[in-house]
């Protein structure tokens, strides 16, 4: 037989071979020497040379999965003279099973090369596989109690007349066995001798490193790669193979090949009843079902005997080895085990070194370099972010369940974690961003211990204040529920802490649409905080301007005016007229007093809160580029459209400089800066500047949050203007879409999506589906805000523009006067909204011929609009314009030439003469004056 066919187990003992020229059939025993063996041995008839064998124990693996590029490293590396080379890696990564392929290749390849398989995990085993080679070669006076099996066998390996050999060190693990004894130190009896090589495979780099001499020669075996795992367990199985489930599983398994065969012996003991899909349910359904699949040790021919076949108690191994060369480093396994395997923050690891670990930030490092010396752990590129294998995790919190430390290192995580994990601000951002996947598994369940609850409640708010900011309401809603929940419990319905719980959510709902739930949570806060601290205590007056801002989005406007006038005096006299408290609460009333249409003393607030904010704080502070914004955005209200656009301007070149070009309040200037540059028909600039909005969005915040939605809707606006309605439709439908889907159907930023969409189709002449988008919006407005909420009056309003088109006017008109009423009501007569509905009724009146009411309608509003927003005032030059169309209309030339005239003059000041709108009422215009001269009136 061939070589290269054979494996041996271990022999121990004298080997006795048959006598060609025994007398009587029996056996006589021969022994070799080899050079240098003493002189009466010498003077004997030594043996015939035997032929180079083999002592691996283990046969060829038929289901072994080729892995060709380490196979080729390990064959080129071994070429050459004296080599040494080691795979490194985790227990049941596959090194040993490496080793076995490699040896039966170069027995193959090779036939008379010496292959010696030396099992390393303990000085006894060692020493045995040596006694077994001495045997297998019969070296001389290896029976000699007083002879050195190993130093035997050494000097015999060293003698290149003997041929060439290859040996694997298999299992060498422990830097004890080969290092630690002066007086025998193992290492000194694997001789480099340039017709021998050795392969070691270890699961320690320390051990390899010195054992090899060279990082050059050393190779950490990954993992596999899915199709190799897969293909593995393809070749494992019994039964039958399912594709997808098989991938799942081997993802599951970290493509772990031990774990792989442990997985595939299971099913095929328990088949025709166990598959790959049912074993994959089985491993998902609860962890005590998963490390019980783990702990099954089957066996395996192809591993040593000594060795499990369960992968938790391979890895139990190494922790046990860790825990007793280096304890912290084992603490720090500990500790990691219950973070997300990827990406594991370097600063929390340092963090908690310093504070509890037992060598401080000193010992970080080499505790690091122990875990990565096991392979435990791996750096990336990313320098402060380390990763681990998840089963390597799951498996050391079972290995810590064993020794009952379990709930140890939970409160331990628990506490570096809610030390660590910073407030939502955006500032911090960039590190709640690292550490947000990893604590996912803490937060799911309250502690027992009090002291804990308030950790986890901490965390829970900064987390959930995160989410908030990021715009995944529902989660930080149920966080700051149950932090809530927690405070309460403990602390008290009235402790501080547990207010700004109640502050935190109230502010959630508010953005939810929950306003009714937002508003009660807000009075709670507000009872509370005045009868603990006191009416003028600065947490009071926050919570008086928090229920201001939850009445201002219910459209109860006066009620909030009041709350903020309280909240500004009370700070004006506590904190004084400067504080930046106070000055929030100047822009606060500022405001919804623009929201009431009381532009003037609005700008006058703005204006103050500007100049104080540019003198306290400075001309970039945050807070007085806010105050620069709001003061834009009132200006654009009174159709100060060129002083808005300068504002807008300073606020936007100077949050680039100081807050970075993709902060959220850099991106809200773009808008608004595209939003006044639209109200002047620059429409190509503004397209441009909500493009640039929209994409920065999508990058910082994601697709779906709810401010890039609002970036979505901007763009479609300045679309429909230019007349680009089909790519307009599609940005309407899409914001509504995954507004449907993020904030849900009735959500006010969804109905303001329903009605952005009824408006560029109604542009389209697509009337019967604007109507029904209109409708929904109306009757869920009235539902979720309420019959006289400013956004429910809006979707009347358009509800009646969509059937007036379509010639349904009696049903418009009715709309109109709701609308109108209901404003009258609400805003008061002299607000613009409402002004606004005075102009559409008169335009329904007039389409039906009711011609003195349309032109009391549009006196009415004209006159209103010239007092309070001013003769040049773009709402006030529309006024004109329909009062000078109804003329026309009525044949009336001369009144309606003066409107007309008025009207274009005042749009070419105002707006200029390339605006659309002055184009088109200048056309108009034109159409008018032929009109008249038809008529020979002149």
């Amino acid at each position: 037989m061939d070589a290269s066919t054979h494996f041996h187990d271990t022999v121990s003992g004298q080997t006795t071979i048959a006598a060609p020229q025994a007398s009587h059939g029996g056996s006589n025993n021969f022994h070799f020497y080899g050079p240098g063996a003493p002189a009466a041995a010498a003077g004997r008839n030594p043996p015939k040379p035997r032929k180079p064998f083999s002592t691996v124990p283990f046969p060829p693996d038929p289901d072994f999965v080729d892995r060709p590029d380490i196979l080729k490293w390990m064959h080129e590396k071994c070429a050459r003279p004296a080599a040494r080379i080691a795979l490194v890696g985790l227990g049941g990564i596959g090194k040993s099973q490496l080793a076995i392929q490699y040896a039966h290749q170069v027995r193959q390849r090779v036939p008379n090369t010496w292959v010696f398989w030396v099992h390393a995990s303990t000085r006894g085993r060692f020493e045995e596989a040596y006694r077994s080679i001495a045997d297998r070669l019969e070296l001389p006076r290896r029976n000699d109690p007083d002879v050195n099996i190993c130093r035997l066998v050494s000097e015999w390996l060293r003698v290149e007349e003997n041929g060439p050999w290859k040996m694997i060190l298999d299992n060498a693990d422990d830097v004890g066995v080969f290092f630690l004894n002066a007086q025998k130190r193992l290492a000194s009896f694997l001789p480099q001798s340039c017709n021998g090589s050795i392969v070691v495979t270890s699961r320690s780099m320390d051990v390899a490193e010195r054992l090899v001499g060279s990082w050059s020669n050393i190779l950490t075996i990954p993992a596999m790669k899915t199709e190799e795992a897969c293909q593995l367990l393809r070749e494992k199985l019994g039964v039958s193979y399912d594709d997808g489930a098989a991938a799942d599983l081997v993802r599951d398994l970290n493509h772990m090949p031990l774990a792989i065969t442990q997985a595939a012996a299971f099913i095929n003991r328990r088949a025709p009843r166990m598959s790959i899909p049912a074993y994959l349910n089985e491993f998902r359904r609860s962890d005590k079902k998963k490390a019980s699949l783990l702990n099954k040790d089957v066996g395996d021919l192809r591993r040593d005997e000594s060795a499990s076949n369960s992968i938790v108690t391979t890895w139990q191994i190494t922790f046990e080895q860790i825990r007793h060369e280096r304890p912290s480093a084992a603490n720090m396994l500990s500790f990691m085990s219950f973070f997300n395997p990827q990406g594991i923050p370097e600063s929390v690891l340092q963090a908690y070194a310093c504070e509890y670990g037992e060598y401080g930030e000193d010992g970080f490092d080499q505790d690091v370099e122990t875990l990565r010396g096991y392979s435990l752990v791996a750096v990336t590129a990313d320098k402060e972010i380390l990763k681990m294998h998840a089963l390597v995790q799951f498996c050391t919190q079972i290995w810590l369940s064993s020794s009952s430390n379990m709930q140890q290192w939970e409160r331990e995580f628990l506490k570096v974690m809610s030390d660590q994990y910073p407030s939502g601000e955006y500032k911090n951002w960039t590190e709640c961003q690292r550490l947000d996947p990893h604590i996912d598994i803490i937060v799911k369940e309250e502690p027992s211990n009090n002291e804990d609850v308030l950790r986890w409640a901490r965390l829970l708010t900064n987390a959930g204040w995160y989410r908030w900011m990021k715009g995944t309401y529902e989660e930080a809603e149920q966080m700051n529920r149950r932090a809530l929940d927690a405070k309460e419990k403990v602390l008290s319905r009235e402790h501080p802490d547990t207010l700004m719980s109640v502050h935190f959510l109230a502010l959630v709902l508010q953005y939810q649409g929950k306003y009714e739930e937002a508003e009660q949570m807000n009075r709670r806060a507000l009872d509370a905080c005045e009868k603990v601290l006191g009416g003028e205590h600065p947490n009071t007056l926050t919570s008086v301007s928090n229920l201001a801002s939850v009445l201002q989005s219910q459209g109860k406007y006066e009620e909030a005016e009041q709350m903020n006038r309280r909240a500004l005096d009370a700070q004006e006299k506590v904190l004084g007229r400067e504080h930046p408290d106070t000055l929030t609460s100047v822009s606060n009333l500022a405001l919804v007093l623009r929201y009431q249409g009381k532009y003037e003393e609005a700008e006058q607030m703005n204006r103050r809160a500007l100049d104080a904010c540019e003198k306290v704080l400075g001309g970039e502070h945050p807070n007085t580029l806010m105050s620069v914004s709001n003061l834009a955005s009132v200006l654009q209200s009174q159709g100060k459209y060129e002083e808005a656009e300068q504002m807008n301007r300073g606020a936007l070149d100077a949050r680039e400089k100081v807050l970075g070009g993709e902060h959220p309040n850099t991106l809200t200037s773009v808008s608004n800066l595209a939003s006044v540059l639209q109200s002047q028909g620059k429409y190509e600039e503004a397209e441009q500047m909500n493009r640039r909005a929209l994409d920065a969005c999508e990058k910082v915040l994601g697709r779906e949050h709810p401010d890039t939605l609002t970036s979505v809707s901007n763009l479609a606006l300045v679309l429909r203007y230019q007349g680009k309605y089909e790519e307009a439709e599609q940005m309407n439908r899409r914001a509504l879409d995954s507004s449907e889907k993020v904030l849900g159907r009735e959500h006010p930023s969804t109905l303001t999506s329903v009605s952005n969409l009824a408006g560029v189709l109604r542009c389209q002449g697509k009337y019967e589906e604007a109507e029904q988008m209109n409708r929904r919006a109306l009757d869920a407005r009235e539902k979720v805000l309420g019959g006289e909420h400013p956004d429910t009056l809006m979707s009347a309003s358009n509800l009646a523009s969509v059937l007036q088109y379509q010639g349904k006017y009696e049903e418009a008109e009715q709309m109109n006067r709701r609308a109108l009423y209901s404003r009258e009501k609400v805003l008061g007569r002299e607000h613009p909204d409402t002004l606004t509905s005075v102009n559409n009724l008169a335009l329904v009146l007039r389409d039906q011929g009711e011609y003195d009411e349309s032109e009391h309608m549009n006196r009415r509003a004209l006159d209103s609009s010239e007092k309070v927003l001013g003769r040049e005032h773009p709402d006030t030059l529309t006024s004109v314009y329909n009062l000078a169309c109804l003329f026309h209309r009525q044949t009336r030339f001369l009144e309606a030439a003066k409107l007309y005239e008025r009207a274009c003059n005042g749009c070419v000041e105002v707006l200029g003469s390339d605006h659309p709108t002055t184009r088109a009422w200048a056309a108009h215009y034109c159409s008018f004056r032929e009109d008249m001269e038809n008529d020979h009136v002149h």
